[in-house]
């Protein structure tokens, strides 16, 4: 890296100007885990959690977080969000969160989908955190994005 594009001459923070980019395809992908105990995990196979259907209410707060980015980061670019998908699976010490995101644009879904597993990891937390107050998101992190001047790239 020659410099870090985000900031002006001056030092200050600055949205990059994309202007000039031509719009490509983009997909990036990301996930997450939540560990939660084993009377949650039981709980969440039998679907006797309290609040109700937690998988259910974080795919929904997952993929809404995916399209409120640039209200959460300040220097992130205002994109649409052509697809988002967010697949969580009950494990036997907790659940696995796995998101997708895809737009057309002149800038990456990197953040999107990292937004989208954070707030499905959040939501998960809130769900059972009356039964479980141990709860513990345990990871989130980008697995793969194509698309764009950098390509393709894919967590080994």
């Amino acid at each position: 890296m020659t410099g870090f594009t985000h900031l002006d001459g001056a030092g200050h923070a600055r949205m990059v100007d994309v202007t000039a980019k031509e719009p490509t395809a983009r997909r990036a992908t990301a996930e997450g885990f939540v560990a939660c105990a084993p009377h949650v995990i039981e709980a969440l196979r039998s679907g006797d959690v309290p609040k109700g259907d937690v998988l259910a209410v974080a795919r929904v707060a997952g993929i809404s977080a995916a399209k409120r980015v640039p209200d959460l980061l300040p220097l992130a670019h205002v994109i649409g969000i052509h697809g988002c998908t967010v697949d969580l699976e009950i494990h036997d010490d907790g659940v696995a969160i796995t998101t997708a995101v895809s737009t057309a644009d002149r800038t990456g879904v990197e953040m999107e989908a990292l937004t989208a597993a954070s707030v499905a990891a959040l939501a998960v937390v809130d769900m059972i955190k009356g039964v479980d107050r141990g709860a513990e998101i345990r990871s989130v992190r980008v697995t793969s994005k194509t698309g764009g001047r950098s390509g393709t790239w894919e967590r080994a």
